[in-house]
């Protein structure tokens, strides 16, 4: 059972909880940078290296990675007022994202190329490469001097780095989920915090009043006391 005092609620200007989860900015998210890269890459790679035609892969390869970059994106807006949604969205985008990673390792195993992995040195540059630069301006100069064999390495590359990010992500989000709820206990708990706060405010209020009427009295004890005083010395 959820306590609804423990669940971290964001508050509107005048103070008041809100119910929205705080915004995610999906764009500076890595593994979203490196699904936007890859949507480029695909692309370039289907234009570059696919029959123009009746090739119904092209399509397919093409919708993955574009699948897998909206569903992010559409995942963390979600997110803001229901993490389920959040999750299922990211899960397609997962699913897509391993769709296209087996229509790169496809294409490699029946063109007759290598698939660059353990200790290959080229392996190990296009994986620090693609750790250390995230936008497609790094990546686009190549895309029409890279070989087949190359693009569809660095595609496999993304493809795996992009999978361990969302795997981590979703794995995050599952937890916040089973410990903060989803909208109806933050509902709940911006309800029960919004009367927690009311209730506040009026016992606070009704101090000031008890103070306010304490110092009243005081002072016409002093007012009354400052009467006789004056009436003696007459």
């Amino acid at each position: 059972m959820i306590d609804p005092n423990k669940i971290e609620l964001q508050h509107h200007a005048d103070g008041t909880p809100s119910i929205l989860r705080k915004t995610v900015v999906y764009q500076e998210l890595y593994f979203y940078k490196r699904s936007d890269i890859l949507y480029q890459l695909t692309v370039a790679f289907c234009r570059r290296f696919l029959p123009k035609y009746g090739d119904r892969t092209v399509d397919q390869m093409v919708q993955a990675a574009r699948s897998t970059m909206q569903n992010i994106a559409e995942g963390s807006v979600d997110g803001q007022t229901s993490v389920e949604t959040e999750i299922k969205l990211l899960g397609i985008a997962k699913g897509s994202n391993h769709e296209l990673l087996g229509d790169y390792q496809n294409h490699i195993k029946t063109h007759q190329l290598l698939e660059w992995w353990g200790t290959n040195k080229r392996a190990d540059k296009l994986h620090t490469y693609c750790k250390e630069h995230l936008s497609v301006e790094d990546f686009a100069p190549f895309f029409e001097r890279w070989t087949e064999e190359e693009m569809a390495n660095c595609a496999i590359c993304l493809c795996h780095m992009i999978d361990r990010g969302l795997t981590t992500y979703i794995t995050n989000k599952d937890r916040e989920f089973v410990e903060q709820g989803g909208i109806r206990e933050r509902m709940t708990a911006a309800r029960i915090g919004y009367r927690n706060e009311q209730k506040a405010e009026i016992e606070h209020l009704r101090i000031e009043l008890a103070e306010a009427k304490a110092e009243i009295a005081r002072l016409r004890a002093q007012i009354a006391e400052l009467s006789g005083d004056s009436g003696k010395s007459r």
